[in-house]
């Protein structure tokens, strides 16, 4: 649990910073003394880390199939061409 401490607008700058290095690191980023005296930095950090795990739960993406490739080959084929003609 946060305590109301309040924080300059440097100190917390300065703890954003790095945030992406702490993210990388994987470590229990909410255990940094900053967070527990901060409670703006904690919202911030809960908001991305339920980010985080919300996108991990969204469908990956696959390349089409080569049958939909062979399909817009031939549609593009089979359309007149305009301006690359010299007439």
């Amino acid at each position: 649990m946060t305590s109301n401490r309040s924080h300059t607008p440097e100190e917390c700058s300065e703890f954003q910073q790095q945030l992406p290095e702490f993210f990388e690191t994987g470590g229990n980023l909410l255990e940094h003394p900053h967070l527990k005296t901060c409670e703006t930095c904690s919202s911030l950090v809960r908001d991305l880390e339920y980010i985080a795990a919300q996108a991990k739960l969204l469908l990956p993406i696959h390349d089409p199939s080569p049958a939909v490739w062979e399909n817009i080959h031939n549609a593009l084929a089979k359309e007149p061409r305009s301006g690359n003609k010299n007439s």
